[in-house]
């Protein structure tokens, strides 16, 4: 079958010429490919001049660069063929009596050198004007790509790449089940915008609540592929989160839900809308309850390459978008996407997708949080708590890239990781009072994991010292413990997933590495000294997280939160398989030092202790401290009791 010549059908149309004429290309100004000759050598009266018409690449202006490749590809085939064909007829007479040499004019050997001077200038042209494509193709709109992912003019769509790429297990078909009622649907709505839109705002919510009451109602209006995928990706998000057990009916509902979301993928991520990067954000939400079936890291790369080619990571101008409404949902959606990518790339220890230096990009503004009245006359649910998390996943961003992605030039001394540490803690202490406390849970975790993942060893921190180490015993300890009792008690509040479980074990694994090193001294319960500082700079240690109550065994504490770290993963296998290597993971790095721990609490148990009844035997005064204030003393003032 002939193959379809790309200089005919071009795979990319774009609005703009790829290639200048010849005298605009030397003159470096801007020129419209008008044929047969452009608007300014029409102007300058050098209509004859232009090369647009006789240019290879103008005659195709619509013609991109792909296909520009494309045709040269052809031109090589047949060229190929040519010598394919001439090699196999010398092979037939290779048995036969050389032809005679013929004698070679000197005509005809300076008619050769010249053509093939003419040749070898003529590929020059050509590579120039190949370079010249490929500096303009840069600057192509990305809706020049749009076409190419059309259902009508290819097999192959955005959605079919994406699923493709990020699909680990298929999922299973849903011909026979049945959609939940609307009752049950609307419960669904209503906790994914209390624990999950609250967090991740990424889609007007009266457009989720108006698809709902269309799609039950079963209204002749049509409606959107992309409003189809918004409420069912909600719906099996929502489901998915109150899952407990694998196979459990909430898990098996998010899965049919989003098999039944994925007939409507081709048209809801299609590239250059808004809502393409919505629908990219609703999965890759979901791929992280569901990393069995999805992979998050590939679906939150392919989000973030959308967010760059929509242009969402850099702020219109003013001109450009006047709607503050509009301008806000755009920044929270850039900052939904913003937070995904941080968060998922910091807990993998890889690259961010972006760096902060590429984006320009403001906070949506504080009135654009609050609650407001919908079209029913109810109150929409706020989420103020975004902002609050996006301020977060900034200040993470600024010294993950500077710890983990920067040159690997050591730092002088531990200045930096404490400013960071005393940013993130006066964000906490700015936190307002009036959020629920699922939120401030999370936040408090978030906060934990940040101190230890910063003040943990890397390439570029200096050594830890004693109080470094003391600082991560007590903040994983602490967050250890609240996650047992998150894992354990079921309680609904934020967007916890198999990232969690990550969480979990690296904080265990940082907690187990600080007892090996001064396993002495943090079971002792002895505080060290800060490290030293500079007066110059002004920056102290960040404080130890105070404790409540008392007296404390740090041997008892260590145990206890080994034993239950073991247990939290453990409930976690039972809803992700990929938790069951991380518990015996942790039972191979922890298994050593939990043996020793609990050899120390033998021998103390062992020790003999003195009986009740038994006084202790009467201590002799010493006459060194009659009539001496021992207060007074303390305090500097040495001298008689009055």
């Amino acid at each position: 079958m002939p193959r379809s010549s790309f200089s005919d059908h071009p795979l990319l149309r774009v609005s703009r010429p790829v290639s200048a004429c010849s005298r605009c290309r030397s003159a470096k100004v801007k020129c419209d490919g008008k044929l047969p000759a452009c608007t300014a050598c029409e102007k300058a009266g050098r209509e004859n001049e232009c090369s647009a018409a006789n240019d290879q690449f103008a005659r195709g202006k619509e013609r991109s660069y792909v296909a520009a490749l494309e045709l040269r590809i052809e031109k090589m085939e047949r060229r190929l063929a040519f010598a394919r064909s001439r090699k196999a007829s010398l092979a037939q007479h290779a048995s036969g009596p050389l032809p005679p040499i013929p004698q070679t004019d000197r005509k005809d050997s300076l008619a050769n050198i010249q053509a093939a001077m003419y040749r070898k200038a003529a590929r020059s042209r050509e590579n120039s004007d190949v370079n010249s494509l490929m500096s303009d193709f840069g600057f192509l709109s990305v809706n020049a790509t749009t076409r190419d992912f059309e259902p009508s003019t290819s097999n192959m769509t955005f959605a079919r790449l994406v699923l493709a790429a990020a699909t680990n297990d298929p999922l299973p078909r849903d011909n026979h089940w049945q959609m939940p009622s609307k009752q049950v649907a609307v419960t669904l709505v209503q906790y994914y915008m209390a624990n999950i839109y609250s967090l991740y705002p990424a889609f007007s919510e009266t457009a989720l609540f108006n698809v709902l009451e269309q799609v039950y109602s079963m209204q002749d209006r049509m409606i959107k592929d992309s409003d189809y995928w918004l409420l069912y990706m909600v719906l099996a998000i929502s489901s998915s989160a109150q899952s407990r057990v694998k196979n459990d009916q909430y898990y098996i509902d998010g899965l049919y839900l989003v098999s039944r979301a994925l007939r409507h993928a081709d048209r809801a991520l299609m590239p250059g809308y808004t809502t393409q990067i919505q629908s990219l954000i609703l999965l890759t939400q979901y791929s992280t309850l569901d990393p069995a079936h999805f992979d998050s890291w590939h679906l939150i790369g392919f989000t973030c390459r959308a967010v760059i080619d929509m242009g969402f990571h850099q702020d219109p101008p003013t001109e450009q978008l006047p709607d503050k409404s509009l301008l806000d949902m755009r920044r929270k959606t850039f900052y939904c996407v913003y937070s995904l990518d941080r968060s998922i790339s910091m807990v993998l220890t890889r690259a961010f997708s972006f760096t902060d230096a590429a984006a320009n990009v403001a906070f949506p503004r504080s009135s654009s949080f609050s609650r407001r009245a919908s079209i029913t006359g109810q109150y929409l649910s706020g989420c103020e708590p975004a902002l609050l998390l996006f301020q977060l996943r900034r200040a993470q961003s600024h010294w993950y890239q500077h710890l983990s992605q920067s040159d690997s030039t050591p730092l002088p001394d531990a200045t930096f990781i404490w400013q960071m540490c005393h940013q993130m803690q006066d964000w906490a202490e700015r936190l307002p009072t009036h959020l629920p406390m699922g939120v401030r849970e999370l936040f408090d975790l978030e906060l934990r994991y940040s101190f230890v993942y910063c003040m943990s060893p890397s390439a570029k921190s200096p050594p830890l010292t004693d109080y470094d180490r003391l600082f991560i015993f007590e903040h994983a300890l602490a967050y250890l413990e609240h996650m047992y009792d998150i894992a354990h008690s079921g309680r609904d509040g934020g967007l916890y997933s198999y990232y969690d479980a990550l969480r979990v074990f690296f904080m265990a694994n940082q907690f187990v590495a600080v007892v090996q090193d001064a396993e002495e001294l943090l079971l002792s319960g002895i505080v060290p000294p800060p490290p030293p500082y500079s007066l110059e700079n002004g920056t102290l240690p960040p404080p130890l997280p105070r404790r409540m109550g008392g007296p404390f065994d740090n041997l008892e504490r260590s145990l206890g939160c080994l034993e239950r770290t073991a247990r939290t993963l453990a409930k976690y296998g039972e809803r992700w398989d990929d938790s069951v290597s991380l518990r015996r993971g942790f039972d191979i790095r922890s298994g050593p030092v939990i043996e020793r721990l609990r050899m120390r609490r033998q021998m103390k148990h062992q020790q003999p202790s003195p009986p009740r009844n038994m006084q202790p035997p009467p201590m002799g005064r010493d006459m060194r401290w009659v009539g001496v204030d021992v207060e007074a003393m303390l305090r500097g003032n040495v001298g008689p009791r009055p």
